[in-house]
């Protein structure tokens, strides 16, 4: 029985790969790399820092901490720009989250900076309806390691312990992932596994370990969820 759903965060919520990818092909552009579309999803489960150390060494380039650092905020702040006139988020993505909240505990795990999650969930009007958060910075290594899934699983059973309420078990978490790399970490950490085809195809979500996958959580409700898992 599934007591908690666990969300990644681009890809599942917000419909933003492809404006990820633009900001980053942006910013890399300015030092004189190309950024391709499969560079960039072949990538996907990486923080914003592991990603710029990827493409500067496959480029052959240094780089040095400072850059980093205003190259991610640079990116940040191109990206915002990017879904400030509207959220893209996926199609029944809202009224999936605002009905599985009444009947699980919700967490959110993603390899974004905690400055992107944020804002997209505070102008959806849905952060209170996650009970933890993960972010990038809050992590040493990035996707499929199943840290920050771990992470999560001890946060969720603090918040519960706090609560004067049973902790969960791992195989009773839920985790919904639309990349490969989010599936493995999840698998990793012992949790159930859903993979939204949003991004890439069901048979590589599939061979990542994902029980089920679906095209979108438009065609989920509570009652299904509770008849597969």
């Amino acid at each position: 029985m599934i007591e908690a759903i666990f969300f990644d965060f681009n890809g599942v919520i917000i419909d933003d790969e492809p404006l990820q990818l633009k900001a980053y092909q942006q910013i890399l552009a300015d030092q004189g790399i190309d950024l391709t579309s499969e560079q960039y999803y072949a990538s996907m489960g990486m923080d914003d820092k592991a990603f710029m150390r990827s493409a500067f060494k496959r480029a052959g380039k240094n780089l040095s901490e400072s850059l980093m650092l205003q190259a991610i905020e640079s990116k940040s702040e191109i990206h915002r720009g990017l879904i400030e006139q509207e959220l893209p988020l996926f199609p029944g993505v809202l009224t999936f989250l605002k009905a599985t909240a009444r009947r699980y505990q919700l967490g959110l795990v993603s390899m974004a900076r905690s400055v992107e999650i944020e804002y997209v969930l505070e102008r959806a009007r849905i952060i209170s309806l996650f009970k933890v958060i993960v972010s990038a910075e809050e992590v040493t290594r990035h996707k499929p390691d199943p840290e920050c899934y771990n992470l999560a699983f001890q946060k969720l059973n603090d918040r519960r312990c706090a609560d004067r309420r049973l902790p969960v078990m791992a195989d009773e978490c839920l985790v919904i992932e639309d990349a490969s790399q989010g599936i493995e970490a999840a698998r990793a950490a012992r949790m159930r596994t859903m993979g939204v085809t949003n991004t890439i195809a069901e048979t590589t979500l599939r061979a990542a370990g994902a029980e089920v996958v679906t095209r979108s959580l438009a065609d989920w409700t509570v009652e299904a969820v509770e008849l597969v898992f």
